[in-house]
C-alpha cells in the first residue's frame, strides 16, 4: 500500500506549464486524459453543425472565435481536430510575418498541414484529399499510376474544366504526388519553395508558385475541386503576433482581405476560422473595412467554466496520481478542495487556465506543507499510517497544519489575487527561471524532432525569427525591410544599430534556390551598400550560390571580397533555436505562455532570456557578434546540462522521488547513463546545502529529494 501523501511528494506537479498544451496542433498532441467533454461544448457543437453544412452545400463560411486570454482557444482548435479530422483536412496557420507575403504565406501552411497524417490514417491529407477526387475514384490508385501523364492531365481537364488555374502544370503536380521519386519535389513546388531550373523541369513546369498573384490562385485551385472531398478548415491563431502596420498595430485587414477574397472568388468546401483575443479584436474592429466584417458568418465566444467545470479539469490532472493511491481517499481532487474554488471564484465562473495555475499554487503548496511539518516519512511509516486510519481520517489529518488553521485557509490566504492578475510576474526569480528552461527544453527537442531542414521556412519568416532573436539578447533598433527599394526582396532584410555605436548593419536571409532570383537580389543588395544604407553588410544563406558562370555569383564574389562585409551559412541547430524562440514569442503576444506560476509577456520573456542565457550556444548570433563565444570543456555525455536539469526540477518541484528524477534525467539526455545521473545527485547533495536526501537510509528506489528555497 502506498498512502497519497507519499506520491504527492514523489511525483512532478501534475499541473507544471510544461504540460500546458499551446500552438499548432500539428506539432503538439493534446493529452486525452485532460479533455474536459463539457468545456466549450457549446462552441464545439456549432462549429460542427458548420461544418455539416459544408459538407452538404459546399458553400465557403467564416467564423470568428472569440475568447479572453486564458480560455482555450488554441486547445479548442486541437480538439476540433481530433474530434472532427474524420469530416475535415485541417489547415494550421500560424501568424504571417509579412503583409506582402501572405498569400504565399497560407499556401505554405495549407500544404505543410495536408502532409500531415491523421490519427489512425496511413496517409497523409493530402493524399487522402487527392482519393477523394471525383477523377481520382473513377480511375482507381493503380490506374492512375498505371496512366500516362499526359492521358491524366487531359482527362482531369475535362473533369474539371471550369476555372483551374494553370491547369497543365497544377494536375501534372498532382500526379507527381502519386511517385514516390517526385513526391517531395511535388510537395516543395506546391508550397511556394523557389525552386531551381533543374528542379523545375523535374516537375514539368515553367516557374515556381513565387508571387501573391499565382500563390492566391494555386489556392483557389483547391477550393474548385475541393468540393469533391471533404471540407478545408483554415485556422489561423495567434493573430495578436502578425505583421505590423507602419504605426505598430497589427495589420488585421489584410487578413480580413484574404477571407473576403475567398469569398468573393466563391471558392468551396473551406470553413475559415479566426480566432481571436476578445481585446485584440476590441481595439481593431474599427480597423476592418464593413464589407469583410460582413464576410463572418458567426462569432464564437468561448465563455468562462463553471466550478463543477473547474473541478473536473482538476480532476483531470491528478487522475494519475488517485490511481496510484492505495487506501485512496475519498476525494478524487485531493488534496485540493471544492471549497477553494468557490471561495476563490464567488461568481462561480472561471477561465481553464487560471484554474490550472490555482490548481498547481495549492498542490505544490500542500506538497511543500508535508516535507516541512513532518510529513516526509518512510514508505513503512506511510503504510503503516494508512492501515490505522479510515480514507476520512487521512484526508482530515493531512489538511491540519496547525492547532487552529487548516491548510486550506492558510493557502487562500497566501493566494491574494494570483489567478486573475496571472501570477507574480518577476522575472529575475530563479525558480521562474528554473521553469522557464525547462519549457525551453521540451519545445526545443519538439522543434528539433519536427524541422530537419532550413528550407522549411520561409525567408520573411526566418528573417523575422532572426529579429526576435536578436532584440532578446539586448536592446538594440531594429528596422524591418531594410531593402525597401524591392518588392520582391523588402521582406527578406532588416538593419539594426548597435546601442552607442553608429554602424549600421543590414541583414538578409535568402534561401532561394532559383540563382537568377539570387543574382537579382545581389544587384539589390549592392544597391543597398551603394546608397549607404548600411556600413556593414550580412548575407545569411545555407544554399549554394551557383559558380563561377552564373553573374549572381560573380556579383557575390565581388560584394564579400570586401572585409566589411560577411556571407554567413547558417546551420540547422541554429534555426532550431530560432524557432523554438519564435514560438514562445507567439504565445507570449498571445498572452498564453506559462511559466511556473507567471504567464511573461513578451517584454518578461526577453528577460527570462537574458537571465537564463539560453541563446548563448545559436551558432548563427555567434556569427553575428551578438553572443560572447565562452571556451567550454568537452562535454560529450551532456553531463553538465544534466546537471542544470536536475537543479531546475528540484527548484521547480522542491520535493521529488529520487528513481523519478533519475528516470526523467535519462529521458531528456539519454547518453547519461543511471549511474552517471547518481553520482551528480550524490554530488549536489554534498555541495549544496539546499538539497538533501529526506530519507537516506531508504532504499534508492524509495527515496526523496528535498530544495529548500
Amino acid at each position: 500500500m502506498t498512502n497519497i501523501d507519499r506520491i504527492i511528494q514523489q511525483e512532478p506537479n501534475p499541473f507544471d506549464a510544461e504540460t500546458f498544451w499551446s500552438g499548432n496542433f500539428w506539432q503538439e498532441d493534446q493529452n486525452p486524459e485532460f479533455v474536459v467533454e463539457s468545456i466549450h461544448q457549446e462552441a464545439i457543437k456549432a462549429i460542427g453543425q458548420t461544418l455539416d453544412l459544408i459538407s452538404q452545400d459546399h458553400r465557403t463560411r467564416t467564423l470568428m472565435l472569440e475568447g479572453e486570454t486564458g480560455s482555450g482557444k488554441t486547445y479548442l482548435l486541437g480538439r476540433l481536430k481530433s474530434l472532427l479530422n474524420r469530416k475535415a483536412f485541417f489547415v494550421y496557420i500560424e501568424p504571417f510575418t509579412a503583409s506582402d507575403y501572405i498569400w504565399r504565406h497560407i499556401l505554405r501552411y495549407t500544404v505543410d498541414s495536408l502532409l500531415k497524417v491523421p490519427a489512425g490514417e496511413q496517409d497523409s491529407q493530402l493524399i487522402l484529399w487527392l482519393k477523394g477526387l471525383w477523377g481520382f475514384k473513377q480511375r482507381g490508385l493503380l490506374d492512375w499510376l498505371r496512366g500516362e501523364r499526359l492521358m491524366v492531365i487531359k482527362n482531369l481537364r475535362a473533369i474539371y474544366s471550369a476555372g483551374i488555374y494553370n491547369a497543365n502544370e497544377f494536375f501534372g503536380v498532382l500526379y507527381d504526388l502519386t511517385n514516390p521519386k517526385l513526391k517531395d519535389l511535388a510537395c516543395e513546388w506546391l508550397r511556394g519553395d523557389d525552386l531551381d531550373e533543374d528542379r523545375l523541369k523535374s516537375l514539368h513546369v515553367q516557374h515556381s508558385i513565387d508571387t501573391e498573384d499565382a500563390a492566391q490562385k494555386i489556392l483557389a485551385n483547391f477550393g474548385r475541386i475541393a468540393a469533391e472531398s471533404k471540407p478545408i478548415v483554415l485556422c489561423f491563431d495567434q493573430i495578436d503576433n502578425i505583421a505590423r502596420l507602419s504605426d505598430g498595430t497589427i495589420d488585421l485587414q489584410s487578413l480580413f482581405s484574404v477571407n473576403s477574397v475567398i469569398h468573393n472568388q466563391k471558392l468551396k468546401n473551406f470553413l475559415v476560422i479566426i480566432s481571436i483575443i476578445t481585446d485584440t479584436w476590441r481595439q481593431n474592429a474599427h480597423r476592418i473595412q464593413p464589407t469583410d466584417k460582413d464576410r463572418i458568418d458567426a462569432t464564437i465566444v468561448l465563455k468562462k467554466i463553471n466550478l463543477y467545470e473547474a473541478e473536473t479539469l482538476w480532476k483531470s490532472r491528478l487522475n494519475r496520481i488517485y490511481r496510484q493511491a492505495n487506501p485512496r481517499p475519498v476525494s478524487s481532487i485531493y488534496p485540493l478542495s471544492r471549497d477553494v474554488l468557490e471561495i476563490k471564484f464567488p461568481g462561480g465562473k472561471t477561465r481553464p487556465r487560471n484554474t490550472l495555475m490555482l490548481g498547481r499554487k495549492l498542490f505544490q503548496d500542500y506538497k511543500v506543507s508535508l516535507v516541512e511539518n513532518g510529513h516526509a516519512v518512510s514508505r513503512q511509516n506511510s503504510e503503516a499510517e494508512a492501515e490505522t486510519l479510515e480514507p476520512l481520517e487521512i484526508l482530515q489529518a493531512e489538511l491540519i497544519v496547525d492547532d487552529s488553521r487548516s491548510w486550506t485557509e492558510i493557502t487562500l490566504d497566501s493566494l491574494a489575487d494570483e489567478a486573475d492578475a496571472q501570477g507574480d510576474k518577476n522575472g529575475s526569480n530563479l525558480a521562474t527561471t528554473a521553469a522557464f528552461k525547462l519549457v525551453w527544453l521540451r519545445k526545443f527537442k519538439q522543434t528539433v524532432d519536427r524541422i530537419s531542414r532550413i528550407r522549411q521556412y520561409s525567408s520573411p519568416e526566418l528573417i523575422t525569427m532572426l529579429a526576435e532573436a536578436i532584440a532578446a539578447i539586448q536592446p538594440v533598433e531594429i528596422k524591418p525591410r531594410f531593402l525597401s527599394s524591392s518588392r520582391t526582396y523588402a521582406s527578406y532584410s532588416m538593419s539594426y544599430q548597435l546601442p552607442g555605436k553608429s554602424t549600421q548593419f543590414g541583414v538578409v536571409w535568402s534561401e532561394d534556390l532559383n540563382l537568377v532570383k539570387f543574382c537579382n537580389l545581389m544587384k539589390v543588395c549592392q544597391e543597398a551598400i551603394a546608397e549607404n544604407l548600411c556600413q556593414k553588410f550580412y548575407l545569411i544563406r545555407s544554399e549554394s550560390v551557383g559558380n563561377p558562370s552564373n553573374q549572381g555569383y560573380q556579383l557575390h564574389q565581388k560584394l564579400f571580397s570586401q572585409p566589411q562585409h560577411i556571407h554567413i551559412i547558417p546551420d540547422l541547430n541554429s534555426v532550431h533555436y530560432l524557432v523554438t524562440y519564435h514560438g514562445l514569442v507567439n504565445d507570449a503576444i498571445a498572452g498564453e505562455l506559462v511559466i511556473g506560476d507567471t504567464t511573461p509577456n513578451l517584454a518578461e520573456l526577453e528577460s527570462l532570456i537574458r537571465e537564463s542565457n539560453i541563446l548563448a550556444d545559436c551558432q548563427l548570433l555567434q556569427d553575428l557578434g551578438m553572443i560572447s563565444v565562452i571556451p567550454v570543456a568537452a562535454d560529450p555525455d551532456n553531463l553538465l546540462n544534466v546537471q542544470e536539469f536536475i537543479l531546475n526540477r528540484l527548484m521547480t518541484q522542491q520535493c521529488i522521488a529520487r528513481q523519478r528524477l533519475i528516470e526523467e534525467s535519462r529521458s531528456q539526455f539519454s547518453p547519461a547513463s543511471e549511474s552517471q545521473v547518481q553520482s551528480i545527485i550524490d554530488r549536489l547533495c554534498q555541495e549544496n546545502e539546499k538539497i538533501s536526501i529526506l530519507d537516506p537510509n531508504a532504499k534508492i528506489e524509495e527515496q526523496l529529494i528535498y530544495f529548500a528555497k
